[in-house]
């Protein structure tokens, strides 16, 4: 059930690897696209620009519970790299006991704070309700989102990335039958949606969990193995928050551009919102990359295989470049098309909502090498184990969305908010291209011929490389 990424062709690797693992994501951002479409379609354009007003803050949130499962994943992969499985089900019993903690804590603390934050945010007064309505559950989910990507990162870990994908699929057969129940049936409004979300990905979860315990032997934990252990805990928090840390600091760039865009009115949240649910779909192949490179870099470096970094690197940037190529030569051609999707072809402007969602999606595609770039290396260089530096790159994104959303959209509107994202992916990479072979020559120098140097803790790559070496 498991793969050793330490052997054989980099390219072929990466790219079995990351062909299931895109199809998980695929399914994931299934959710949101039925969410989207069917609240479009059903609901209106103001239902639509009320869960679109909410994306920011919900990957501010969201997007830190996922930084930290898959940072939480690294330690996993590298002892199990390194052929460590007693470490290696260590780390994974003190990462669930971990994910608890900061459920209960974030749960609670969106839960009270939700009003706040979209007051803060400028919510348009006539989609505010609808926009709490809908973020409010989704926080309420919070332990179902660490539940399915803590699991799903530990099982892509020991290098299995299909199993996964059979419990997406599962669950979006499910969260598509309770969209139309709860929407239509229940008349719930996106509230039902967000239930759907919430539910489907619960399941998921809990299908991990019971495939793990009865398919996977080398999980099988002594009593000793599942006791909370504050030094792996130390571990994990030094892989785990910095990757957080990178969703979120990425995510204060975007709450700041989006509360500009939501002072442009409600039409113009409502073309971001449909653009942004194509551009998610456009961008899955990129997120599987990271994945991949995080798991493919973390093993090898457990196996002090550092020759192989360099060369995964490349392989899997000449399929982001190909994929890049591909993709934007789509949306020159069926960009309105996909905009139809999630906008109702009754609207009063829907020919206006039309034009400035194809906008937004053909500027963003123009720009998705250096998306690939960023997902590429950025999670390469977690994978190696110095996630602290990620979060740099993240500060570069959030100053240039932040420029962008409080200068250049209330000077020049629209357009510029389309720029924003293209700006920061440029900024990162301008950090991580350079970042990224300083740390493979770090590592080269700290492990020259030693691999028994890297069959202990993996904290100390990124902690100890300039304090005593």
């Amino acid at each position: 059930m498991t793969k050793d990424l330490t052997v054989g062709s980099p390219m072929r690797l990466i790219l079995g690897f990351a062909l299931p693992t895109l199809f998980g994501m695929l399914f994931q951002q299934l959710y949101n696209l039925v969410d989207t479409m069917i609240v479009g379609k059903l609901l209106g354009s103001a239902a639509l620009a009320a869960v679109g007003s909410t994306g920011s803050v919900n990957f501010f949130v969201i997007g830190f519970c996922m930084g930290v499962c898959n940072g939480f994943a690294i330690p996993v992969a590298q002892r199990m790299g390194a052929g460590e499985p007693s470490k290696m089900r260590r780390y994974v019993a003190n990462a669930a006991w971990l994910s608890i903690l900061f459920a209960v804590v974030l749960t609670t603390a969106t839960g009270l704070l939700c009003r706040q934050i979209l007051t803060a945010m400028l919510t348009p007064a006539d989609i505010f309700d609808n926009a709490h309505a809908y973020i409010f559950v989704i926080f309420m989910g919070i332990p179902a989102t660490f539940l399915y990507n803590l699991l799903a990162g530990i099982i892509r870990s020991l290098g299995d990335s299909r199993t996964p994908v059979y419990f997406l699929a599962l669950s979006s057969v499910l969260n598509i039958a309770l969209d139309f129940a709860l929407i239509l049936g229940f008349q719930a409004g996106v509230a039902g949606a967000a239930i759907a979300t919430v539910a489907s990905q619960g399941v998921s979860g809990i299908a991990c969990l019971f495939y793990m315990m009865k398919k996977y032997p080398i999980l099988r934990m002594t009593r000793e193995e599942r006791r909370l252990d504050l030094h792996s805990c130390g571990v994990l928090c030094t892989m785990g928050i910095p990757m957080g840390l990178q969703y979120s600091i990425t995510a204060i760039g975007s709450i700041v551009l989006q509360s500009s865009v939501n002072a442009l009115g409600s039409l113009y949240v409502a073309a971001v919102a449909a653009g942004a649910k194509v551009f998610q779909l456009l961008a899955c192949p990129f997120d599987a990359m990271g994945a991949t490179m995080a798991t493919y870099c973390g093993q090898n470096v457990g196996a002090c295989r550092l020759d192989r970094l360099s060369k995964g690197i490349r392989s899997c940037a000449l399929l982001g470049l190909g994929y890049s190529a591909i993709a934007l030569a789509a949306m020159l051609r069926f960009a309105p098309q996909c905009a139809m999707l999630f906008l109702d072809p009754k609207e009063t402007d829907v020919a206006v909502l039309m034009e400035l969602t194809t906008q937004y999606i053909v500027i963003g595609t123009a720009f998705f090498f250096p998306l690939a770039l960023v997902n590429i290396v950025r999670f390469s260089i977690q994978g190696m184990g110095f996630s602290p530096f990620a979060i740099l790159a993240g500060v570069l994104e959030m100053a240039a969305r932040t420029g962008v959303g409080m200068v250049l959209v209330p000077a020049f509107g629209y357009t510029a908010a389309c720029f924003a994202s293209p700006a920061a992916w440029v900024c990162a990479d301008l950090f991580l291209v350079p970042a990224s072979a300083l740390c493979i020559a770090r590592l080269r120098r700290l492990y020259p011929n030693r691999p028994e140097e890297l069959s202990g803790d993996p904290q100390p790559v990124p902690l100890r490389a300039g304090a005593h070496r």
